[in-house]
């Protein structure tokens, strides 16, 4: 990884930090494409079975950074988007850890996260129109899906900043935490996700995400395709055999 983007791996989880304290975060092409090889090259890797994504010197991202898009330094990659993930999220679940600020493409890198646990000093919001652009990058899309449409009207349309108890309220962060423990909380989260099958988590995360839109007369029959192998694997033989053995399962992501 180049020094924009680092990369931690334990016990099955990764930890993908935004290494630009200095910039809040914001979000350059190297940011972006830091991103996009990590996520490429971890969701290759069976052993790695969640991830978290946050930011260095206690903000999560303050969204694209202005001063590169206008030298024409845009943070997209192709065939993943705004910060090399908005367009293209990991297939494997990915829980944002948010200190200070997600703003603009800040919020939407977390809306395209899984999970999100968020410090009480945490602050959301998507204040794009207030510089004349529009969050492209998921924002306006996402977020109706999320929260109640007259809030998200709300968020989107004033630019305002929101705090984390507000958005806990209203479903979108999963957790809430002290100060400068939105790390530690979000590994808490992924380390009991990676416990879990691989094959499974990315089965179930799919089936999640793809079924919003599915017609009810055709769900289960969409959903087959991508549940099924996972019946039919070696970590669904070690599952149960690991039940009937009363011991810890072994798996292999096969």
């Amino acid at each position: 990884m180049s020094d924009e983007v680092l990369v931690e791996e334990s016990s099955g989880v990764a930890v993908i930090t935004i290494n630009r304290p200095a910039a809040r975060n914001a979000v350059n092409g190297a940011v972006a494409r830091g991103i996009a090889e990590a996520l490429d090259t971890l969701d290759a890797r069976p052993e790695i079975s969640a991830y978290v994504l946050t930011g260095a010197g206690g903000t999560f991202c303050a969204g694209m950074d202005l001063k590169g898009f206008l030298s024409g330094d845009l943070p997209v990659v192709e065939g993943r988007g705004f910060g090399g993930l908005a367009e293209a999220p990991p297939k494997k679940p990915l829980v944002a850890a948010v200190e200070g600020y997600a703003l603009a493409g800040g919020f939407e890198l977390a809306l395209s996260c899984d999970l999100v646990v968020a410090s009480t000093e945490a602050k959301f919001g998507l204040p794009e129109p207030r510089r004349g652009l529009v969050a492209g990058a998921g924002g306006i899309m996402r977020l109706p899906r999320r929260i109640p449409y007259h809030v998200a009207m709300e968020i989107a349309l004033t630019g305002d900043h929101y705090p984390a108890s507000r958005l806990y309220e209203l479903g979108l962060v999963n957790r809430i935490t002290e100060p400068g423990q939105a790390l530690e909380g979000a590994l808490e989260l992924a380390r009991k996700i990676s416990a879990n099958a691989p094959l499974a988590l990315a089965a179930t995360k799919k089936v999640i995400i793809e079924s919003q839109d599915w017609p009810l007369d055709e769900m289960f029959k969409r959903q087959g395709p991508i549940i099924h192998p996972v019946f039919g694997s070696k970590d669904a033989m070690e599952g149960a055999a690991a039940f009937a053995e009363k011991r810890a399962p072994q798996w292999k992501g096969e």
